[in-house]
């Protein structure tokens, strides 16, 4: 069975920030995990893709774990690749970005998706 996609955009190799405990939850969770940071190339010792169009298969999940304005940067290029949701994770969202997405035709959701997939960061 083929194993749910994501990519983490602001994935981070900082273990204390939530771009970092997302990689690690959806690994554990099972996930096909994508990390997206222009300036790493090796999270959790997973490759780092420099942007979403880089990454080689359809996504299922996109989680967006940047400030809004460079949300909203990348929203188009997230667009164009085709994936089912959109995660904006606390302190992601704006009203504009939101708007955008939506534009876009993207299935936007305003919510950890740590706890989504039945974690806690707290615990990771």
């Amino acid at each position: 069975m083929k194993r749910p996609t994501v990519a983490v955009v602001g994935a981070s190799a900082d273990r204390s920030k939530y771009g970092n405990k997302a990689v690690r939850a959806y690994v554990i969770q099972g996930y096909e995990v994508f990390p997206v940071n222009p300036k790493e190339t090796q999270i959790e010792g997973l490759r780092v893709y420099r942007s979403v169009s880089e990454i080689p298969v359809g996504l299922d999940r996109v989680t967006v774990f940047l400030p809004p304005a460079l949300g909203i940067k990348v929203v188009e290029e997230i667009a164009r690749k085709g994936t089912r949701e959109l995660f904006l994770n606390p302190g992601s969202e704006s009203d504009e970005l939101i708007e955008k997405a939506h534009t876009l035709g993207l299935n936007v959701i305003v919510a950890c998706s740590i706890t989504n997939i039945g974690m806690h960061p707290e615990e990771i």
